[in-house]
């Protein structure tokens, strides 16, 4: 992990297993993808941003897993599942949704299949 993934976590070191499961998934579908740690979140892109993870409060706190990571991914469609918790069409045919992982076990062939279309709608622009 280097250094400034860690200092990312610094005061949220409950996701850090989570996010490490995360990026495994990405750099293993994706081995092109590139990383960038900013302030306020870690961003992959290929071409374009396709999934971002932060600590954005996208739920009440007492709904909020201890350890929560917020994932964002960009798609050409609205999803409609109880996993996403907010969801926003910032420009026409591109939605921006917000889900909440509250451990690496949420990284199922679901979660993966919506990565994968965030990839392939991020690299089509």
């Amino acid at each position: 992990m280097d250094r400034d993934t860690l200092l990312f976590f610094s005061g949220h070191e409950g996701a850090l297993t989570t996010y490490e499961a995360l990026e495994a998934v990405l750099f293993s579908a994706f081995p092109a993808v590139s990383k960038r740690v900013q302030k306020t979140q870690i961003t992959f892109s290929h071409r374009r941003v396709f999934a971002c993870v932060s600590f954005a409060r996208v739920k009440r706190r007492a709904e909020l897993p201890a350890g929560f990571l917020t994932l964002t991914l960009g798609l050409p469609g609205l999803l409609d599942s109880p996993r996403v918790a907010v969801k926003t069409e910032p420009f026409p045919g591109r939605w921006t949704h917000h889900m909440v992982l509250g451990g690496p076990a949420e990284l199922d062939e679901e979660l993966l299949s919506w990565i994968k279309a965030a990839y392939a709608f991020a690299d089509s622009k």
